[in-house]
């Protein structure tokens, strides 16, 4: 009889999800040379020291996760990822399913807020389309996917960069996704539902009651589950969450900074950091929403907003302003002339 002491061990069953945790650990860090021969020539433009504030570190923020110096923004990207939730059948949207992918023929007719803003600053602009005629389960009684959908969605997510950016903007569109935000940011920072639930699409009362609810139910549905983060994102998640979670980790192992938009796009960039604190080092938080307790979530989350002008349209449209900021912060810090080409005198010169 084998003795229960010696008897090898069974090695655990592989989970999809390990390919995600391998992803995760082979994450770069930044370029340490990029970063000091952006600073070195910041030191040499016509202006005082430090006088363009924070524009000056986003050029730093760009260089170090280019890897090069000076950063480019000759292909910046915008993607708007879609998806439907079942749990929108329990009243928690002011607005039915069917403007899903209405709202996806007026992207593709150039009738959105985005598609403004991707054109005033020259961005590109890409919507993926995540079975939205399919909605997800209802997180409110079950998972919303399973372990192997979820991880075939982030990696339909990391396709965004595969035609190559050097700057991607990230946004969603999918009704319902404000409560899945909710109970994703409820999993994974704890406290009572009605703490991360906020008005979405304008709900009233008793929709946001009803919202509360389903955050309610779905803790309470899927507790003794959500220790783990790529779990949390399976069962109370979405496609769309996925595929942005999926997108922001391509960047990552293809050196491609990330501006993340608003209460939303967060949520799948909570999951990363949950998983690994580092996972959002590459990345901007676009703009402040006006939604919920996004402010909270972005200051556990360690990301300093570069807008706050009282928005939550979502469609990546916080991320696409910001990515403005930045083209003007690299014309800024490459089209200025140093002190000796425009024969200004430096500081303590003379």
């Amino acid at each position: 009889m084998t003795d229960p002491v010696t008897a090898p061990m069974t090695p655990p069953e592989p989970s999809p999800f390990d390919d995600i945790r391998n992803l995760l650990k082979a994450m770069p860090g930044p370029d340490a040379e990029a970063k000091a021969a952006v600073a070195a020539r910041d030191a040499t433009l016509t202006k005082p020291a430090g006088s363009l504030g924070r524009l000056e570190s986003l050029v730093t923020w760009l260089a170090a996760w280019q890897g090069k110096a000076p950063p480019s923004f000759d292909r910046p990207l915008v993607c708007v990822f879609a998806g439907s939730h079942g749990v929108t059948r329990r009243g928690v949207s002011a607005f039915p399913d069917a403007v899903n992918r209405q709202m996806l023929d007026n992207f593709a007719a150039g009738g959105g807020a985005i598609n403004q803003i991707c054109a005033a600053y020259g961005l590109g602009f890409k919507v993926f389309d995540l079975a939205l005629d399919m909605p997800t389960g209802d997180i409110a009684d079950g998972p919303a996917l399973d372990e192997r959908a979820t991880v075939a969605t982030m990696a339909f997510g990391m396709e965004a960069v595969a035609a190559g950016t050097d700057c991607l903007g990230i946004g969603e569109m999918g009704i319902g996704n404000t409560t899945v935000a909710a109970a994703l940011y409820a999993a994974l920072f704890g406290g009572e539902a009605a703490q991360w639930v906020g008005r979405g699409t304008g709900v009233d009362r008793d929709g946001l009651s009803r919202k509360v609810a389903a955050v309610e139910a779905a803790l309470a549905h899927h507790a003794g589950h959500l220790d783990d983060p790529l779990q949390v994102l399976a069962r109370l998640g979405g496609r769309e969450i996925a595929a942005m979670a999926g997108a922001i980790l391509a960047a990552r192992l293809q050196r491609i900074p990330v501006v993340i938009d608003g209460y939303v796009a967060t949520a799948a960039a909570a999951v990363l950091h949950a998983a690994d604190p580092s996972a959002l080092d590459h990345c901007l938080a676009g703009h402040v929403s006006a939604e919920g307790v996004h402010a909270e979530v972005l200051e556990r989350l360690g990301l300093v907003p570069l807008l706050a002008l009282g928005m939550r349209l979502g469609e990546a449209s916080g991320a696409g302003m910001a990515m403005g900021l930045l083209k003007g912060a690299l014309a800024c810090h490459t089209g200025m002339a140093t002190f000796a080409q425009a024969g200004v005198s430096e500081k303590g010169a003379g």
